[in-house]
């Protein structure tokens, strides 16, 4: 049985019918073309998958879509303004925080979180944070690093 959703997706509505079983990153994935977000151990254990949901980090592998009827969902490709990229997409580049980048979109979903939640977050605060993002490549010192950076450009912009 198919269900027929709205979902208000990067600020846009889109509505989908999906079976009851379609899971959140499936439907983001298949159903509307939204690629950036990646699905990894499909068990909620890496974070790939992160997308924002109402503003809050959530796992989209664990996410049935029919559940988020009529909220909001941020992905990584929602994340840049108009006038590009975030300072959370533009600290990961400079601070080269990523090497194969499947990780990536999932960080920079939960460090945009972070950062709104703690604009100044110290060391061990960071390290918590993305805990629940796993990378292979980096070793994450630059994503510590990235996060830092991006704190600075976020509070420079706001001045």
């Amino acid at each position: 049985m198919e269900h027929e959703i709205t979902l208000v997706v990067n600020g846009a509505a889109r509505r989908v019918r999906v079976p009851a079983r379609r899971l959140l990153s499936d439907c983001l994935r298949h159903d509307l073309g939204l690629t950036g977000t990646h699905v990894g151990c499909e068990h909620g254990v890496c974070g790939c998958c992160t997308v924002l949901l109402d503003g809050e980090p959530v796992r989209s592998c664990l996410t049935f879509a029919v559940s988020v009827d009529g909220r909001e969902i941020t992905t990584v490709e929602g994340l840049a303004g108009p006038g590009g990229m975030s300072p959370v997409q533009r600290a990961f580049g400079e601070c080269h925080a990523l090497q194969c980048g499947f990780c990536t979109p999932g960080f920079l979903c939960t460090v945009t979180a972070l950062l709104r939640d703690n604009p100044s977050p110290t060391e061990e605060e960071v390290v918590e944070g993305i805990s629940g993002n796993l990378c292979r490549c980096t070793g994450y010192q630059n994503i510590v690093k990235a996060v830092h950076r991006a704190a600075e450009l976020i509070a420079e912009e706001g001045r």
